[in-house]
């Protein structure tokens, strides 16, 4: 499933909106023995696949890159840096790199950490004295982390609408649109994927070193490591070899994405560069080139929780696991690009997979994961369509509960089989064969249907084909949907307008014959919207509602109902 991402995106602060979100988490038994590595020969063979089968030759691609023991074995790319130009992309292409910014950020304030210059636990209060609080007692190690409680900025109404992000920001200036902002949670309490926390880093550079956060970044890290093409986007973005940011249709008829001032990621976000700098950045943190070993430790390790739970984040890197490896990555998500790395300390392997477009065709994260699952020998399944029985599937349709809270659903729709999580979209799913099903090329997830010893349906769910799985079972039937009601006309044109859900923009528009609504988010396709009571609509495929507020004139905002939550946008124009 898709979660809208906010400008600088791992995990990036993802707000999840009228969006096809895949379905959730996942556990089975252990993996099966590994095969042997592929020769170099082999690996460049499947990359180029993976490649051609998951972007348009004609429309936004990627580039990938796989470094393994410190050589570069791989480098490619698809699809076109320039639609207008008919340019290329090369391995030499330039792209923004959104979140992985961060542990650029988190490597130089670690080194001024391990030079006495300032310590992991000093206030953020030392640094801007008139920082307010609960805000001003998050220490630097709580920044680093996403555990300061400090509201993240771009969750706020406007932030990210178009206006807002074409404005130059100072440091300064972008600290001062969130710090009057009411805090999520106190200082080290929780984790929230936070925006806000690694610009005030970028100030604590700034404050320590005597100059910008980016020349920081540049004097300690990519001068000394030859990283030439890693720079800040702002001065950077003039370069030949820069590709264009699109958005929408993945092909030839993608758009150009919504304009962005590259100092409004800050440090969080504002890093542009190529996959093989990436790489070689990765070959020199991971080995000790750019923190000590004990420092370097600090950045590994998951973030420990006051309930005694940790959350899988170090310092500005992500901790996963590939095919039962473990990893460290990042990705991001920024206006016009969509990017992920991963590192498997065990067979010293890094692939980055960097995309010109924040509405790809197949995520980077799947060629990226499906490149690295190869490459340590062990591939993901894979799948060969087959016909459905759907006369033997009708008693596992229905609704299938998750362990911990959260259900999926299981259906057939116009002859089609579909899954669907509690508050995310549909997605369409295949037969592959020995009661198996899959979602197609561009996701990795799969499941497998039974019966339990009681005769009940289950679903073992692996997520992005990730062991072991999660075992759901079936508690009951799909309910009704609600029937549509009768909306005039004159009343769709009170609703019809922008509602700003923090980084994204909802737009609520007419159908091409001007007889119903549609809602679109920033970067994504529009979805039809059916009437089922007063000021009320279903969004067709997603499990959500949203209901519009003002009972005359223009609606002042709209209320989205998802996933057992809600959130509220207001109106942000016409």
């Amino acid at each position: 499933m898709r979660n809208i991402v906010t400008m600088t995106g791992h995990a990036l602060a993802a707000v999840a909106l009228l969006t096809a979100t895949l379905p959730a988490a996942a556990e089975t038994p252990a993996p099966a023995a590994a095969a042997a590595s592929p020769s170099e020969q082999d690996l460049r063979a499947l990359a180029d696949a993976v490649l051609a089968e998951s972007y348009a030759a004609d429309g936004p691609g990627a580039a990938v890159v796989i470094m393994q023991g410190g050589k570069i074995v791989y480098q490619g790319g698809r699809g076109l840096a320039d639609i207008g130009a008919a340019r290329a992309i090369t391995p030499d292409t330039v792209f923004r790199l959104g979140s992985i910014t961060k542990q650029f950020a988190a490597a130089v304030i670690v080194q001024l950490a391990q030079e006495g210059k300032l310590s992991l636990d000093d206030p953020l209060t030392k640094f801007l004295p008139d920082y307010p609080q609960p805000g001003a007692a998050a220490t630097v190690r709580q920044l680093l982390q996403h555990t300061s409680g400090i509201q993240s900025y771009t969750d706020m109404p406007g932030i990210m609408s178009p206006i807002s992000t074409a404005i130059p920001r100072s440091t300064t200036e972008l600290v001062a649109v969130f710090r009057d902002a009411p805090a999520v949670s106190k200082p080290g309490e929780a984790w929230n994927y936070n925006n806000s926390g690694y610009v005030l880093l970028g100030a604590i550079i700034e404050k320590v070193t005597g100059m910008p956060w980016h020349k920081a970044v540049e004097e300690r890290i990519t001068r000394p490591l030859g990283l030439a093409s890693i720079r800040d986007g702002v001065e950077g973005e003039d370069t030949p070899a820069m590709a264009r940011g699109y958005t929408g249709d993945p092909t030839a008829a993608a758009t150009q994405s919504q304009y962005i001032h590259m100092s409004a990621p800050g440090a969080a976000g504002a890093l542009i560069g190529t996959v093989g700098d990436l790489a070689k950045w990765a070959q020199a943190l991971h080995h000790g080139k750019v923190v000590d070993a004990a420092h370097y430790q600090l950045m590994i390790t998951p973030t420990a929780l006051p309930d005694g739970s940790t959350v899988p984040y170090g310092f500005g890197l992500g901790l996963d696991a590939l095919r039962g490896h473990p990893a460290v990555g990042h990705s991001g998500g920024i206006f016009g690009f969509s990017t992920d790395s991963i590192y498997v300390p065990d067979s010293d392997l890094f692939v980055a997979v960097f995309a010109n477009s924040d509405a790809p065709r197949t995520g980077p994260g799947v060629v990226m994961r499906r490149v690295a699952a190869a490459a340590v020998g062990d591939p993901y399944p894979s799948f060969t369509r087959t016909a459905p029985d759907m006369a033997a599937l009708e008693p596992y349709f229905g609704v299938y509960a998750i362990p911990g809270g959260g259900e999926r659903r299981f259906f057939a729709k116009d002859g089609k089989l579909f899954a669907q999580r509690r508050g995310g979209g549909m997605s369409e799913v295949f037969a592959g064969g020995d009661n198996r099903f899959f979602y197609g090329p561009v996701n990795l997830s799969w499941f497998t249907l039974r019966r339990d010893a009681d005769g009940t349906p289950v679903m073992d769910f692996a997520q992005n084909g990730e062991l072991p799985v999660l075992t759901a079972v079936r508690s009951g039937p799909i309910p009704p949907e609600a029937a549509p009601v009768t909306v005039t006309r004159a009343e769709m044109e009170r609703y019809a307008g922008r509602y700003a859900f923090g980084p994204a923009t909802l737009t609520i528009a007419f159908t091409a014959d001007g007889t119903g609504l549609t809602g679109q988010l920033t970067g994504q396709p529009p979805i039809p919207l059916t009437p089922i009571g007063p000021a009320e609509f279903r969004a067709e495929g997603v499990d959500a509602t949203l209901v519009f507020e003002g009972a005359e004139g223009p609606a002042t905002a709209v209320i989205l109902n998802q996933g057992g939550q809600q959130q509220r946008a207001p109106r942000s124009g016409d």
